[in-house]
């Protein structure tokens, strides 16, 4: 299929909540709150989910007496919550400024925009807004992506006003994980889940349904020859993907499972990889 085509399909795909494991769940939660400008829609002694307008984004779980996860294991690399405009990117930017947050790296992805940080236990973010995909540039089935520097006066300048937190319609746009090799992360992502490979990177594979740029990515930067993650640990305990109806129950019967709203696998390192069906 052209991604002409694809573009013209409705969408049968929604990243959904990433969970997290956490020890200090009170002083994570806060940064969500505080820096990202996420609402907490439920939270008790175990846990907390928290989101932009009804929609949670992220589930912590609070375990203290888990081992902090080593960056050279596999699990994540970062979580990206993509904003619905520019205009709030440009907002979010100025108050990242105001209140000094720990800011690591701003890129200019040809088709996003990105600044990353770091939760306080170490868990990787990124906030980012799309390129209309009328800019995208395509080479087949593979889309153009890069690393080079981002234009913060330029963005800065897209948005005027005060940050007053997440806006409604903030999502989980893609989840990059830290993967033992490239290979076994492909056999399951792509042949067995089914997602289109969109870039190869060095080190690093990007995934996506219906001509997004990247739903999904792996890479191997820090984590090369990492082997199954040991739990109980701080950081990704799992994370989940909405599909429309007939899509989950064509994967369910790939991956040789029965029916249901929710579908869990587990991929080559351990982590939770829940299908869940997107319900209109």
């Amino acid at each position: 299929m052209s991604m002409t085509a694809s573009l013209l399909m409705p969408p049968t795909i929604a990243m959904g909540r990433v969970i997290l494991t956490v020890n200090d769940l009170d002083r994570v939660a806060g940064f969500y709150r505080g820096v990202l400008g996420f609402e907490t829609l439920r939270s008790d002694g175990a846990g907390a989910e928290l989101g932009a307008g009804s929609d949670v984004l992220l589930e912590l779980r609070r375990d203290p007496a888990a081992r902090r996860a080593s960056p050279r294991e596999a699990g994540l690399f970062h979580t990206a919550f993509l904003l619905p405009q520019r205009a709030d990117l440009a907002r979010w930017v100025r108050h990242a400024a105001d209140i000094r947050a720990p800011v690591v790296g701003a890129s200019d992805h040809l088709v996003s925009e990105a600044i990353y940080l770091s939760d306080p236990e170490g868990n990787g973010v990124e906030i980012y807004v799309d390129r209309p995909r009328d800019h995208w540039t395509w080479d087949g089935d593979t889309v153009r992506m890069a690393t080079e520097p981002l234009d913060l006066e330029n963005l800065v300048a897209a948005g005027s006003g005060p940050w007053t937190g997440a806006p409604e319609g903030t999502k989980v746009g893609h989840v990059h994980l830290k993967v033992g090799a490239l290979p076994p992360a492909e056999d399951f992502y792509a042949r067995l889940l089914g997602f289109d490979i969109t870039c190869h990177y060095p080190g690093g594979t990007f995934y996506a349904l219906n001509g997004y740029h990247h739903h999904l990515a792996t890479n191997v930067w820090n984590s090369r020859g990492a082997g199954v993650r040991s739990f109980p640990s701080t950081g990704l305990a799992g994370f989940e993907i909405r599909l429309d109806p007939s899509r989950h129950a064509a994967l369910a019967r790939r991956a040789g499972r029965e029916a249901a709203d929710v579908v869990e696998l587990t991929d080559p390192w351990g982590t939770s990889v829940q299908l869940a069906v997107a319900h209109a």
